[in-house]
């Protein structure tokens, strides 16, 4: 067998065992995408069993978004786990990424979504995220928002830095609101 064979096959070989979850250093640490599948997995089952002892129906989706795993529950009526204001899904997430901590001793970012409720939230911010910009750029005046919750500012944060301009964070929480600064 020649040398560029050898090479070619502990290529292969390499590639192969990378894919089985063993890294390119040897260690057998999994991928981060399958850490976060894991996530997902542990987060599913903590919720069906939640779902089951409410006695309430409930189909779940799991992926992996850039950096973190997102589940989500559908069914026929769950604004009862919503909550007003998203109250109730916020302490369900946190609960569930505890479920995940106990389980792989890692903190988790997992992001939760119960009924299209924080895709619908997500769109109705990006649009009022756009109208204050508009608003910034024509007064050249600063603009406080009302207080809001860590995901409802973070997807205020980023369609401002997606426009091109200047937010922070101000204030404690629960009174935690953006300020959209002039450029």
């Amino acid at each position: 067998m020649s040398e560029n064979q050898n090479d070619v096959e502990a290529g292969e070989l390499s590639d192969a065992v990378e894919n089985e979850g063993v890294q390119a250093d040897g260690s057998n640490r999994p991928s981060k995408v399958e850490r976060l599948e894991a996530e997902g997995d542990i987060a599913a089952d903590y919720l069906e069993e939640l779902l089951d002892i409410a006695d309430l129906d409930g189909d779940l989706d799991m992926d992996v978004e850039g950096d973190r795993a997102s589940v989500s529950i559908v069914g026929a009526d769950l604004s009862m786990l919503v909550g007003a204001n998203g109250e109730v899904l916020e302490a369900l997430q946190e609960l569930t990424r505890l479920a995940v901590y106990r389980e792989t001793g890692e903190r988790s970012r997992l992001m939760l979504d119960i009924s299209g409720y924080r895709a619908t939230k997500r769109q109705e911010l990006v649009e009022l995220a756009a109208r204050l910009i508009a608003q910034v750029k024509e007064t050249g005046q600063k603009v406080s928002l009302d207080p809001m919750s860590s995901f409802e500012r973070k997807v205020v944060h980023d369609a401002v830095t997606a426009a091109g301009m200047v937010s922070e964070s101000e204030g404690v929480e629960p009174r935690r609101r953006v300020v959209i600064l002039p450029s």
